[in-house]
């Protein structure tokens, strides 16, 4: 995917190590996913079930402490985690909440996340939507000018 300029060059490794987590465990990942609510996910993914994730990535203890949105993915997903570097101190991150400790190249479980499941109708939604917005971003590489103007 294109940088978009948004992220650190930091958050950009933790999310590429952790995509390459999800895609070990059979969850198909969607970076910088947009949800219902307007706020966007730094990765949402989905796993052969149906069981979808919002994974959080904290590129430092200052990003973690200033951001305060993530409580909100909740309502989004089925499991939410955290991804951070090695060094950023674990102890500092809310319990109720799974952890992924990652670098450029893959990542590792710390902390399994509490299942919350989903209602139905909430599901089917965000489903579509993240099969739209793979499909809508695959198109986009195919065929640029055919998605110019699209919101994904």
């Amino acid at each position: 995917m294109p940088v978009d300029g948004r992220q650190s060059e930091t958050a950009r490794a933790l999310q590429r190590g952790t995509l390459r987590y999800l895609a070990a465990r059979g969850l198909m990942g969607v970076p910088e996913f947009g949800l219902a609510s307007g706020r966007r996910a730094d990765i949402a993914a989905i796993d052969a079930r149906g069981e979808v994730w919002v994974i959080e990535i904290k590129s430092s203890v200052i990003d973690f402490r200033t951001d305060r949105k993530w409580v909100e993915y909740r309502l989004h997903c089925d499991r939410l985690f955290f991804a951070v570097s090695p060094d950023f101190p674990l102890d500092i991150l809310p319990e109720e909440t799974g952890v992924l400790v990652a670098d450029q190249f893959g990542a590792g479980l710390i902390r399994e996340a509490p299942r919350h499941p989903l209602p139905g109708a909430t599901r089917k939604a965000l489903t579509l939507r993240l099969a739209r917005t793979a499909a809508g971003r695959l198109m986009g590489l195919m065929d640029p000018e055919a998605m110019r103007g699209i919101e994904l």
